[in-house]
């Protein structure tokens, strides 16, 4: 392999990477896929949810191929206090329905796969690879250093998550802030069909998709839920620097969710499987590096930070299929290395990548209320206690009673100010 030379590398075989090498081999591309792993996959933790459209962005029918769990029917939003939940539940029975939109999914099975229909494509995967750096000439990069040997190729493309050395060394971005990224921490839970079935309401094909705030004992974040054919993949996600400030161990504000009152009846009987932690992207458009390319290189996936997260909505593995065809189109459109990066970044443009971050782009903002991970959903719970108490005792007038709430938590004037930062953060 050292002495072959590459129409492009691909450093990572996530699905930005994947989706890169398989589109450049579909075309007839001479293409290496690295990965550090010993296989596709072996690195990612749990699971996720994918948006069907990037599968058929890359082929009609490829998600027919891909090992998807359950269909997404229902969208959960979840309020917590100490030992209360107030829970929002919509079920959309048009979200399962032709091309379903979204999956839960796997990212280790996932992931294999793909690497797998990447050689199906006449691709190379090369795993177990570490690489040490980049090749550079003349200005541009023309190949990566991997245990003392050169593999060159006319393309290196970075996709090699959200703390990109390849980024870095490339010159393109410095190191990661901690305020631009999350701390996830996610458990695989195996529990048999039937109580996930029962305990969200869906049938053998469809699943759920759960939020839930007021987790994190007032850190900016939030948790998630997810739910597979025979496992749940359940998680957490918060902000670092915030969570070294109260000296809190991240795998103790996940043990005191797990035995939260509301997620231990959905949990139990379960066995946990996987556990694991990794950085991700946190603010979205505004965290994308000004640069994402140079001569000879570009960088894909998270490694650019694409990512969105309104609390609501968490999207990060779509983004990083486009990605990773919008580099791909821009290398194979490329009459020579020097124009590759422009085209990539009007791929990223016609993709409706950059369009969907930016549409998003100042959502961080409502991230810095702090009360709404903390003194809203204990609000919440707190009318919600109000309003379905009966003791026999005198009741209390609705109004008063839902105001001696509101005021346990926050003035009126904290609620004008927070309300008027979140309007103009959307």
């Amino acid at each position: 392999m050292a002495d072959d030379k590459f129409d492009a590398i691909v450093v990572g075989a996530g699905l930005a990477g994947s989706a890169c090498a398989y589109t450049l081999a579909k075309a007839g591309k001479n293409v290496l896929l690295v990965e550090r792993g010993n296989t596709a996959g072996s690195k990612n933790v749990s699971g996720g949810r994918l948006y069907t459209y990037a599968l058929e962005l890359l082929e009609p029918d490829l998600y027919k191929r891909a090992p998807l769990q359950r269909k997404i029917v229902r969208e959960q939003v979840m309020l917590l206090n100490e030992r209360g939940a107030t829970t929002i539940d919509y079920f959309n029975p048009d979200f399962g329905e032709n091309i379903p939109q979204s999956y839960s999914v796997i990212r280790a099975v996932l992931d294999e796969w793909f690497a797998a229909e990447v050689e199906a494509q006449g691709g190379m995967v090369a795993s177990g690879i570490l690489v040490d750096g980049l090749i550079e000439e003349n200005g541009k990069i023309v190949g990566i250093l991997t245990g003392g040997e050169e593999m060159r190729a006319d393309v290196v493309v970075a996709a090699d998550g959200v703390n990109s050395l390849l980024g870095q060394k490339a010159g393109l971005f410095p190191d990661v802030k901690s305020h631009a990224v999350g701390v996830g921490v996610k458990e695989t839970i195996e529990l048999p069909d039937n109580l996930i079935n029962a305990r969200f309401g869906v049938t053998a094909e469809e699943g759920a998709a759960r939020v839930a705030i007021g987790c994190t004992e007032g850190i900016s974040g939030g948790a998630f839920l997810y739910t597979n054919k025979g496992s749940i993949s359940l998680g957490i996600v918060f902000n670092p620097e915030q969570a070294a400030k109260q000296q809190r161990h991240i795998q103790d504000i996940f043990q005191d969710f797990k035995m939260h009152p509301a997620i231990q009846a959905l949990i139990e009987g379960g066995t946990s499987v996987e556990y694991g932690a990794h950085l991700v992207p946190e603010i979205g458009y505004q965290g994308i590096p000004k640069q994402l390319h140079r001569e000879g290189f570009l960088v894909v996936g998270d490694a650019a930070q694409f990512g969105i997260n309104t609390g609501l909505i968490i999207r990060g593995m779509d983004l990083a299929i486009v990605s990773g065809l919008a580099a791909a189109r821009a290398i194979i459109a490329s009459p020579s290395t020097a124009e590759m990066g422009a085209l990539y970044m009007k791929q990223l443009e016609e993709l409706l990548l950059v369009a969907n971050q930016r549409a998003y782009q100042n959502f961080h903002g409502i991230f810095e209320i702090s009360r709404i991970f903390g003194g809203y959903p204990k609000l919440a719970n707190d009318a919600m206690q109000f309003m379905f108490t009966v003791d026999g005792k005198t009741p209390t007038p609705m109004v008063k009673g839902l105001l001696r709430a509101v005021k346990k938590h926050a003035t009126f004037g904290q609620m004008i100010a927070d309300g008027w930062k979140a309007y103009r953060s959307l």
